[in-house]
């Protein structure tokens, strides 16, 4: 399949990992290779916000971020992250 995220041919996803529209958007068309860099942006966003994913607020701005990072060339880096040393 054809990735978005990553421009190139790449294998997808076994089932969607989102529910609804976004996830058949995503099965359709964001390879396991691009899930799998969004499943570790998705803990930098959190660890930095400090975020509670089960709070409503933190889930909509987790979804939009998610969003952003897999259909668009905007993703960012959360404000303030220092990666750590190696």
């Amino acid at each position: 399949m054809y990735c978005q995220k990553l421009k190139r041919e790449a294998e997808p996803l076994e089932k969607a990992p989102f529910p609804g529209e976004v996830g058949a958007r995503i099965i359709e068309s964001i390879s396991k290779e691009a899930w799998g860099l969004w499943l570790k942006q998705q803990t930098m966003i959190i660890n930095e916000n400090r975020l509670t994913p089960f709070e409503p607020e933190a889930r909509a701005l987790l979804k939009a971020k998610m969003e952003k990072f897999l259909f668009t060339d905007e993703a960012e880096t959360p404000e303030g992250f220092v990666p750590p040393a190696k």
